[in-house]
């Protein structure tokens, strides 16, 4: 359960980075505890990294003066190219494998924009995946927008999760639930990724996750939230499911349209969802369109690790993934 790098260690880490972020993060099994993992493996393992910035041009400008070998060859080509591939897929730029103050991290780069795109409307599920999860904020500007937007992902993470569950459940098989959205799709999931991933992420981190979602639980006028019992009851009633839908971010609510309108019916979204609020299957259609969007941006986010971390580090990272997953399949037998 508890977080596992001292706050003094962070410091020291984002000491090495142009300081202009609009919001910096840690997060993963190098930050968390995670089921199945020793404290000194936790200790071991890469710590990563999500820096949100106004400039991305300039950001990486800096930082190529800072810290120009944790690039690959796209240093050779400079700020603006390094920011236009940047952009391709879930819009964020990783620096993998790097030895930084006695740790090895990963970092990436994504402009505030971007990230308020992803957090409010689900564009590519990518760093608003991440953010569904307990994090470390290690730093954070005082832009009331992004605080906003940040909310606002918490809320939908809940309201799709509601949607997939059934009238009662646990508050694990809620968390459970929230921390599989953002892998919902992703083909690294079946090649490369501990297929326990999502428990182990949970099991430990159960007070991280309540600290997360007690208040918007709480506030939540479509559940009980029964907190001495752990359990929670929804409305799952046509008229609460298609509440929920209306309240869905705006590219899942697409996605959605796309697997329930017919080519040529061209009906309207308020429609479809109504329709997909009385289906029984309900709960599988919107995973469906989380998987839509998931797959599309892991894709190609997994495609640009050739160029963004270069060859040799590529096949190393992919291989440390390897290891991990293989390792999850022997605690299992």
């Amino acid at each position: 359960m508890s977080l596992t790098t001292s706050a003094v260690k962070f410091r020291q880490i984002l000491a090495h980075f142009p300081q202009e972020f609009s919001l910096a993060f840690a997060y993963g099994s190098g930050v968390f505890q995670q089921a199945g993992a020793s404290a000194r493996e936790t200790e071991n393992n890469m710590l990563d990294f999500v820096f949100a910035v106004d400039d991305s041009v300039t950001w990486h400008k800096m930082n190529l003066l800072k810290n120009r070998n944790h690039y690959s060859f796209l240093k050779y080509f400079g700020p603006k190219p390094i920011s236009t591939v940047q952009n391709y897929g879930a819009g964020i730029y990783y620096n993998t494998l790097v030895p930084c103050d006695g740790r090895v991290i990963k970092y990436g780069v994504i402009s505030t924009d971007a990230l308020m795109e992803d957090l409010l409307h689900w564009k590519t599920l990518y760093v608003a995946g991440r953010l569904q999860k307990p994090v470390k904020i290690l730093t954070q500007n005082e832009n009331v927008y992004l605080q906003s937007a940040l909310t606002s992902n918490l809320k939908s993470a809940v309201t799709a999760a509601f949607l997939m569950l059934p009238e009662s459940f646990s508050e694990e098989d809620l968390y459970m639930q929230i921390a599989g959205l953002s892998y919902c799709g992703d083909f690294r999931m079946i090649i490369g990724e501990d297929k326990s991933k999502v428990m182990n992420i949970v099991k430990p981190n159960m007070l991280h996750f309540q600290m997360l979602y007690n208040h918007i639980l709480q506030d939540c006028p479509q559940v009980v939230y029964k907190h001495q019992l752990g359990k929670l009851e929804i409305d799952k009633s046509p008229e609460g499911q298609f509440t929920q839908l209306m309240a869905l971010p705006r590219t899942l609510q697409q996605q959605i349209t796309s697997l329930m309108d017919p080519p040529g019916k061209n009906r309207d979204v308020e429609e479809i969802l109504l329709q997909v609020a009385h289906d029984p299957d309900c709960g599988l259609v919107v995973h469906q369109g989380i998987s839509g969007i998931v797959r599309s941006s892991s894709l190609i986010q997994s495609a640009k690790t050739a160029l963004t971390a270069g060859m040799k580090k590529s096949l190393s990272y992919s291989l440390k993934k390897m290891y991990k997953m293989t390792k999850g399949w022997l605690r299992k037998t």
